[in-house]
């Protein structure tokens, strides 16, 4: 369970003045609710960090569906590849949809946004890449209602492994090349459908400080380092709310118009896991 919450820095030394007693405020109150880490990163700077209740900064968490929002970002690096767009018809790589009257007019922004009208499935049940594609049911039109869970995710996979062969790479080969190894993100566990592939809505496990290396391309809106692995103006993709559901982008969630700060996103996975990111504040909290 990652949540908000000894209040050290990077470097080991205390963060003091009013942010670090909140800071300490939250990691007693997350000690008494079974919590297990708190990191906070202000301008790219580890300026606070504990563990507790027996967690260490070594072990890893499943991130269940904190996992989705990778697949959020590897859509818009895939957009920037030549890949696909986003507002192209799912159908014309998923032919077998062209035949539905629904699901042929699905675009992938729909897909993944939750919109496409193709029901999500039982949580926690994550079929193969092919087997979502054959059960995946439009019990809406796109664009329609909002419908939680696994299965879009893992037609977006089926899309991207059929979008990849001409370049003889696979999903987890580009996964790897293109967003992990670039910011230098060790995974600890990467759980596999039946055929294989890595599952995207909830498949990875890391632990507190690899997460926050993928918030922070995020936070720094798609640089590491220097080096911009994608640009700003697709990343920002991901932050646009439907109406169908507006605190819900391309695999994040989003603010309200009426809440504040306005511009967090955050990734969410089951167990109160939270990857919190401000831009606005310069802020990460996982």
């Amino acid at each position: 369970m990652l949540m908000l919450a000894r209040s050290c820095c990077v470097h080991g030394e205390p963060f003091v003045g009013p942010a670090g007693s909140a800071f300490q405020a939250a990691a007693d109150y997350l000690r008494s609710c079974n919590g297990h880490a708190l990191l906070v990163y202000r301008e790219g700077r580890l300026v606070f960090e504990d563990y507790f209740n027996g967690h260490t900064r070594e072990q890893p968490h499943r991130l269940a569906s904190g996992t989705k929002s990778f697949v959020g970002v590897l859509a818009v690096m895939a957009v920037e590849d030549g890949l696909l767009q986003l507002d192209e018809k799912v159908s014309a790589t998923l032919t077998e949809w062209q035949a539905d009257p629904r699901k042929s007019r699905i675009t992938i922004r729909q897909l993944l946004s939750l919109t496409s009208g193709v029901a999500g499935g039982e949580i926690g049940d994550v079929p193969s890449y092919r087997e979502a594609v054959k059960l995946a049911e439009a019990k809406f039109s796109p664009g329609e209602k909002f419908q939680y869970g696994p299965v879009p995710f893992q037609c977006f996979g089926e899309l991207l492994r059929r979008k990849l062969v001409s370049r003889k790479e696979t999903v987890e080969g580009y996964l790897k090349r293109r967003l992990l190894d670039p910011i230098g993100l060790k995974v600890s566990v990467w759980r596999e459908d039946a055929e294989g592939n890595p599952q995207l809505p909830s498949g990875a496990l890391l632990t507190a400080r690899e997460w926050a290396k993928f918030g922070l391309l995020v936070l720094n809106r798609g640089a590491w380092e220097g080096r911009q692995l994608v640009s700003e103006k697709l990343l920002v993709e991901c932050f646009h709310g439907t109406a169908a559901h507006p605190t819900y982008g391309l695999t994040f969630w989003l603010n309200a118009a009426d809440e504040r700060p306005r511009d967090l996103v955050m990734a969410a996975g089951a167990g109160k896991q939270k990857l919190y990111i401000v831009p606005s504040q310069q802020l990460l909290v996982v």
